[in-house]
């Protein structure tokens, strides 16, 4: 089990809630990142969500330095890839852009991808986890009752697998824990890899 704490880059509450759950403790400490000085690289999410967590890294150590010392930063990204559309869904800009995005994963399979920098004095982790998920076909009723609920809006892919669009999943391949926003198998295996 993991006694360092470490600080998440992250003001996702669900990053914190993984990580509690995981047992691994830690603080939250956020400095604003300008996501879109990453241009996207032509068909490779993995590259792009790493990109992402080591710009929110990068961000906290330029706010934060001295504070940090030695303490491991855990910074991550989650995108929803589309194959068929071979580009990735953020956060719906509105409800209409969220009615769009639930159009096009209806009755087609999508990866879910997380970015992951872990970072300490000179040691440094990066990686992505890619998790498939099924949704199964939805009605325009279906969208438009999830979508005026609200909970899309602020989510990658606009939907969240922990709370109103479990009913969409037909079928998941992959850590579901990756899919809601952190890989947390793989980060605890890293931050015993690296001697947290």
């Amino acid at each position: 089990m993991h006694h360092t704490e470490i600080i998440l880059a992250s003001a996702s509450p669900r990053r914190h809630e993984i990580l509690t759950l995981a047992r691994i403790p830690h603080r939250v400490l956020t400095a604003p990142a300008d996501e879109s000085a990453i241009p996207f690289p032509a068909g490779d999410p993995g590259e792009y969500v790493i990109a992402l967590a080591r710009l929110k890294n990068d961000a906290l150590f330029a706010a934060y330095g001295d504070e940090i010392g030695d303490t491991p930063v855990l910074s991550a990204d989650t995108v929803v890839w589309s194959p068929a559309m071979k580009r990735p869904l953020g956060k719906p800009k509105d409800a209409d852009d969220a009615r769009r995005m639930l159009r096009e994963l209806s009755g087609r399979a999508h990866e879910v991808w997380t970015g992951v920098m872990i970072r300490s004095g000179a040691r440094s982790s990066a990686f992505a986890v890619s998790t498939e998920v099924r949704f199964r076909p939805l009605s325009e009723e279906e969208i438009d009752e999830y979508v005026n609920s609200g909970d899309p809006l602020d989510k990658a892919g606009a939907y969240g697998y922990q709370s109103g669009a479990c009913v969409f999943v037909e079928e998941i391949r992959g850590d579901y824990y990756n899919v809601v926003g952190l890989p947390v198998c793989r980060v605890a295996e890293e931050l015993a890899r690296m001697g947290f």
